[in-house]
């Protein structure tokens, strides 16, 4: 198991390098001036060169790209001085004559537009993504397991036909998509009967006093929208994964003894037929966590995905590659996980 666990976590720092190579070498290549971006138009030519020089564009692409990963790796290579331990934060590992080697948050620059920190503006909007994804995959597991449990038990039936049909219909249907449809049918058209908005977000401001109140009926849209996808392939994994599980030895035996149909689902056969489901929904939650970039864009829900488009429309360069690598460490992170419930649920999956 020891074995099998450095392997994985080897594989994923191997991911998380080329991430990380990627996205600098895309956003290193792009036209804008991030001088320009960072100060506006209307800016001195001295100003430029000094900003040029403190975001190290004075420098070669191989040297940024170095400096660049001395930044995002918690164990680098730091001046012992008060500028860097205020930008930093780091304590000291080894002094190096005037350089140390030091341990510290990574960092991940800061944003064009605002000046904070890119950290602290990614650390606000992750719990939003968070709750979405989380409850997006809740509805998606409840749902879909009812849903594929009830076609395999009533096999060959109306009831078989309308899951899979509604399975493939929401397999095929992007996110998007579907949030746009979710948001105009149940959001606009049917807003009086549901009293749910087309847009908004976990927190509402008061117009008059400026008081902020939970607003949770906010968040069933877009939870419905992110779930259809994986609803519909748990549908589809648990019915057939159960159905081939009813075909065994075993359930066999206790049919023998005299169990009834619904005791030999629910206490035999439904157990040992969760495995590939459980893969699914592990799979699935790393997903919904770092790509509903479109879901919050559409129902204006103040999250990762929400920022990153911001972002990208204001060109703020720092804050999309935060983000972007944010949601690599997630997928990376809940797949290694995933992966170790896997071994320990079928031993086969080390070897």
């Amino acid at each position: 198991m020891i074995h099998f666990l450095l392997r994985k976590i080897g594989y994923s720092i191997i991911v998380l390098c080329g991430v990380v190579s990627l996205v600098f070498f895309l956003f290193n290549v792009l036209p804008a001036d991030p001088a320009r971006l960072t100060l506006g138009q209307r800016s001195d030519l001295s100003t430029l060169a000094n900003v040029r020089k403190e975001l190290n564009l004075d420098k070669s692409m191989a040297t940024r790209y170095i400096l660049y990963l001395n930044d995002l790796s918690p164990i680098a290579l730091h001046t012992k001085d008060s500028a860097s331990q205020a930008k930093y934060k780091y304590t000291t590992i080894i002094s190096v004559g005037k350089n140390a080697i030091v341990f510290k948050n990574p960092y991940l620059g800061r944003s064009y537009r605002t000046k904070r920190l890119v950290s602290s503006v990614l650390v606000e909007a992750l719990p939003g993504t968070a709750l979405l994804a989380l409850s997006a995959m809740l509805f998606a597991t409840l749902v879909g397991i009812l849903l594929g449990v009830l076609a395999a038990f009533y096999k060959d039936t109306w009831i078989d036909s309308s899951s899979i049909a509604a399975s493939v219909a929401g397999i095929s249907m992007p996110s998007f998509f579907a949030g746009l449809i979710i948001a105009y049918l149940f959001g606009y058209l049917l807003h009086q009967y549901t009293g749910l908005d087309m847009t908004g977000s976990l927190w509402e401001y008061d117009a008059l006093t400026g008081e902020r109140h939970l607003a949770m009926r906010n968040l069933i849209l877009p939870a419905f929208a992110l779930g259809i996808r994986p609803l519909a392939i748990i549908t589809q994994l648990t019915r057939s994964s159960l159905l081939d599980v009813l075909s065994q030895d075993f359930v066999r035996t206790a049919y023998a003894k005299g169990l009834s149909h619904s005791q030999v689902i629910g206490r035999h056969a439904l157990p040992n037929a969760l495995n590939p489901v459980v893969t699914a929904i592990s799979g699935w939650m790393a997903e919904l966590l770092a790509g509903s970039f479109f879901v919050e864009f559409i129902f204006g829900w103040k999250g990762l995905g929400k920022l990153t488009v911001d972002a990208l429309d204001k060109f703020d360069f720092p804050l999309v590659m935060g983000a972007v690598l944010v949601s690599a460490l997630i997928f990376v992170v809940v797949s290694l996980l995933a992966d170790l419930i896997y071994a320990r649920l079928d031993p086969r999956v080390r070897l």
